[in-house]
């Protein structure tokens, strides 16, 4: 391979891993929110934010490309030359042969570029998906802001119609006078996960603040026999909040129905 043909691939290289990529993200980017499946990794306050700098990184992407093919190496190449070849002197004198210094450099060129080609790939190959009900069910109980300190007071005011799987979760985890919300009619979704007594179920929902990593599981115990739907099955729950003796608070059913996943699972 002569010189000449090797400086072009090296160009190539770098211009993948930089424009390539960044390109082929924002390309990624704009096809999920355009079809509504960018709710699968963000809130949809951000999906604009995210749409917008997708944008921008393209245009900034084809910009690049009118540069020559090189011209990002170019630029202080030789004010930089004599620092790296001190760089390498070692403090017994010796000096990395220059070979060497290549080949480090191309195995770690290749090894960055196939692993940031494989995720860009997956990405346009692997179809979006929810988050597991394994990750709910592993993050069920723990103590997090979206359920601790609620203001009863507010929560006593508020249309509870309204009020999803999270909000009822808030609900029953915080109320000081469960009383307050005993009778109160309900139409839920949500999928079916054990219940902590063995003979109920959890009602299930994924809670997302900003991305599918702050992910929080919003549980509700319902009067539904363990053996009717298989865990992870979704359905809908219509009917009432009922408080116990001994002041805790479940869902008693008049109607539950086995549904698909909806397009959008998470609650926000």
């Amino acid at each position: 391979m002569s010189e000449q043909t090797a400086t072009r691939a090296r160009a190539l290289g770098t211009r993948w891993l930089g424009v390539g990529l960044a390109a082929v993200i924002s390309v990624v980017t704009l096809g999920l929110g355009l079809t509504g499946r960018l709710n699968l990794y963000i809130s949809p306050e951000s999906v604009w934010f995210a749409c917008a700098a997708a944008v921008v990184t393209l245009a900034g992407a084809i910009w690049s490309c009118t540069l020559p093919l090189g011209e990002e190496g170019d630029h202080g190449h030789e004010h930089g030359h004599g620092h790296a070849a001190a760089a390498v002197e070692g403090t017994e004198g010796r000096e990395v042969p220059a070979s060497s210094r290549r080949t480090l450099g191309a195995v770690a060129a290749v090894t960055g570029g196939v692993i940031a080609s494989g995720v860009v790939v997956a990405g346009l190959i692997l179809p979006p998906a929810s988050l597991s009900v394994e990750l709910a069910m592993s993050r069920a109980g723990e103590q997090s802001a979206l359920f601790v300190g609620a203001d009863t007071v507010a929560l006593g005011v508020a249309d509870t119609s309204t009020f999803g799987v999270g909000d009822w979760a808030s609900v029953f985890s915080a109320a000081t006078n469960t009383a307050a919300y005993d009778g109160a009619a309900v139409t839920l979704r949500g999928f079916v996960t054990p219940g902590e007594s063995g003979d109920g179920v959890n009602l299930t929902r994924l809670v997302i603040t900003h991305c599918v990593i702050d992910a929080q599981t919003a549980v509700l115990p319902a009067d539904v026999k363990a053996d009717e739907y298989a865990t992870g099955q979704w359905v809908e729950i219509t009917g009432t909040v009922r408080a116990d003796a001994d002041g805790k608070l479940h869902i008693e059913p008049t109607d539950v129905v086995a549904i698909d996943e909806p397009g959008d699972p998470y609650e926000y």
